[in-house]
């Protein structure tokens, strides 16, 4: 069999659930979504498949998906990467999708090296963007070189394409109305020596990946102190305070605080931002926001570009103003 006859034969969409013991982790109904619109274009199947301990709990949740066909795998033990990954392998050659998406999770980041090193093909991380030939030839897109561009990868030669995504990078799509075909498979011979079973893995990754609203400081914010002002607006909001790198490098907030390549991916309804210049860095993993509102003294600043209410002002007159404002109208809405 030539090159290309083996690369004919590898057709579909595969993505690798993460179970998280109750529920399935934001990021499996992201790629499930993303796997559909792909599979549009390339007219190929999708396929889902998922390893867990109590994972048949979830098959309910999973009835509307999409996929074609779906296989949950009970193990005895919580993620242990080696295990899993024979699990995957084994499952990846019985469906031979063309292409296989991963979590950005600690849990993918663990799965996905592995599983890319059995095939002897190639793997692109933290993808931003995904798209599809007609020929079912699976574009990666990611910044490269410290953000400056958009790398556009592509695997020619070796099938299947491997990519991992963080959470909140895509969009969820509402369920199918066709029934999936959920298939349990039980399986108590799992093995392994790595446990990739950590305390970040069993909690969210960070309170500001699932925030509605989030007040972002920047490098506009002078002293450590000031982000107090910013954190009760936050709280007075209903959001969370988030930062840019500039404040976590000076140790002022949290890396479970920060959004970027380096940090969180983030999809808000609302974002406030302060002080924020916008770097490409950043603004990658904030794309998905529905409303920006951003203030920075700079009329030239990149956030800018994007913000849907622009405001060339000085942070703290800003800030302290809003405060008032939304005590105000708290204390109009206490008296009718």
């Amino acid at each position: 069999m030539n090159e290309e006859k083996e690369l004919d034969s590898w057709k579909g969409i595969l993505v690798c659930l993460e179970w998280k013991g109750t529920d399935f982790h934001p990021v499996s109904y992201e790629l499930l979504g993303e796997a559909r619109r792909l599979s549009r274009i390339s007219r190929e199947p999708v396929y889902a498949v998922g390893v867990g301990r109590k994972i048949h709990e979830g098959a309910g949740l999973l009835r509307h998906c999409g996929a074609q066909k779906v296989i949950l795998c009970e193990t005895s033990m919580i993620c242990q990467s080696e295990s899993y990954a024979d699990l995957y392998e084994h499952y990846i050659r019985e469906l031979m999708p063309s292409s296989v998406l991963v979590g950005g999770t600690l849990e993918g980041r663990a799965l996905a090296p592995r599983l890319a090193v059995r095939f002897r093909t190639g793997l692109t991380a933290d993808c931003t963007r995904l798209e599809m030939t007609g020929e079912g030839g699976l574009v990666q897109i990611r910044p490269a070189f410290g953000g400056n561009l958009m790398a556009r990868i592509v695997t020619e030669n070796s099938r299947p394409q491997f990519a991992t995504v963080r959470s909140g990078v895509m969009e969820r799509e509402e369920d199918s109305l066709e029934e999936s075909q959920v298939c349990l498979d039980t399986n108590q011979q799992v093995r392994g020596t790595l446990k990739v079973h950590t305390e970040e893995i069993l909690k969210p990754e960070g309170k500001i990946t699932e925030a509605k609203i989030l007040v972002v400081a920047g490098r506009g914010v002078k002293r450590r102190e000031d982000l107090e002002p910013l954190s009760m607006l936050a709280r007075k909001l209903g959001g969370q305070l988030a930062s840019s790198r500039a404040l976590v490098e000076k140790g002022w907030t949290k890396p479970s605080q920060q959004i970027g390549l380096s940090g969180n991916t983030v999809s808000p309804d609302y974002m406030i931002t302060f002080g924020v210049s916008g770097t490409v860095q950043f603004m990658a993993g904030m794309k998905s926001t529905r409303h920006i509102l951003a203030v920075n003294t700079d009329p030239e600043a990149r956030i800018f570009q994007i913000a849907h209410d622009p405001i060339c002002a000085d942070l703290y007159e800003v800030v302290p103003r809003l405060i008032q404002l939304i005590d105000q109208k708290n204390r109009q809405e206490e008296i009718f």
